[in-house]
């Protein structure tokens, strides 16, 4: 017979015992199926919906544990082996439960009697296809920093458990990560642009006097606060104006909105206007909803970089005239 539905009690207790736990399992599920879910459509030439295919997966694993199951997730090695055997739809991975329930429901008496030792033969060589060891030599050459992530993760797996390096995985490969972004994201001085080929070059143009033009590729976030305050605050004579160009700057976070109003107050104090050129429409958001327009001005934060220096000849103007 199949179990009962039965709902667990819920305390605070056991939700912050098991919540660690939980988010990991469902991490590595969502990354698991996704995964999966790419290498099918390699197979097929199909396009996968990662929203769809989590969404139901979510619903199953709330729903698997009232009925005493385990969390399930997508499987490379199941979804290659289906692909392979000729399955076009989801029909199929329905038609495989389909069967399982049937051998649980009429075959069972069967199944147990099973030698462990024939079972046990059998997880061997699951767990060494699931190794991927081809993949594993092909990390091999991939950067450092993915190698570190890889054997981290495996040692930690032997010797703690699964949900520890998992953990330890994720926050070992978010730091690198961010550590590379930090490195990719460039803080450059107008004299050192190399875009000659962009028609929008600051090279190509004519600066007002008193200008200083400075530009950041890459987003803006807490990773390189303090570098971009440090370089645009360190100058040997300010300028009357100052214009950070932003036009490759993705996206924002709350340090890189506090840098910006940290940098305006610096300027300011030494006599000095920003203009924020070339701003996303969804940084000019972040910077709305957070009223920093009132600070900067709003006519100083313009979306091309000729408006900005429109700007700063009658900031110019207005200063000599005073």
């Amino acid at each position: 017979m199949l179990p009962a539905p039965q709902w667990p009690q819920i305390t605070f207790e056991k939700l912050r015992l098991l919540s660690p736990d939980a988010l990991t399992i469902a991490t590595l599920a969502a990354i698991e199926s996704l995964l999966s879910a790419v290498v099918a459509d390699g197979m097929t030439g199909a396009k996968h919906k990662s929203n769809t295919e989590l969404f139901a997966q979510g619903i199953a694993n709330i729903a698997s544990p009232i009925f005493g199951g385990l969390p399930a997730t997508g499987a490379i090695a199941r979804t290659a082996t289906n692909i392979k055997a000729g399955a076009v739809s989801p029909i199929s991975g329905i038609m495989h439960a389909v069967w399982l329930l049937i051998f649980m429901m009429l075959l069972s008496p069967l199944i147990v009697k099973i030698p462990l030792s024939a079972l046990s033969a059998i997880l061997i060589v699951v767990a060494w296809n699931m190794s991927e060891i081809q993949h594993i030599r092909s990390i091999m050459n991939a950067p450092r920093s993915d190698i570190v992530v890889l054997f981290t993760t495996f040692i930690l797996t032997v010797l703690v458990d699964l949900n520890v390096a998992i953990q330890a995985g994720i926050a070992l490969a978010s730091i690198l990560f961010i550590n590379n972004l930090m490195k990719s994201t460039r803080i450059r001085r107008y004299d050192e642009d190399e875009e000659t080929d962009d028609p929008d070059s600051i090279v190509k143009k004519t600066l007002p006097p008193s200008t200083e033009v400075y530009e950041i590729d890459g987003p803006l976030f807490f990773g390189v606060a303090e570098k971009l305050v440090n370089t645009l605050t360190t100058l040997e004579t300010p300028q009357m104006v100052f214009i950070l160009r932003l036009r490759h700057v993705p996206v924002i976070d709350a340090t890189g909105l506090h840098t910006l109003e940290i940098l305006n107050e610096k300027l300011k104090a030494n006599n000095s206007t920003l203009i924020l050129s070339g701003v996303h429409k969804s940084v000019n958001q972040y910077i709305h909803k957070t009223k920093l327009h009132h600070k900067i001005g709003e006519k100083n934060i313009v979306d091309h970089i000729d408006k900005a220096l429109q700007r700063a000849e009658e900031i110019i103007g207005e200063k000599v005239d005073r």
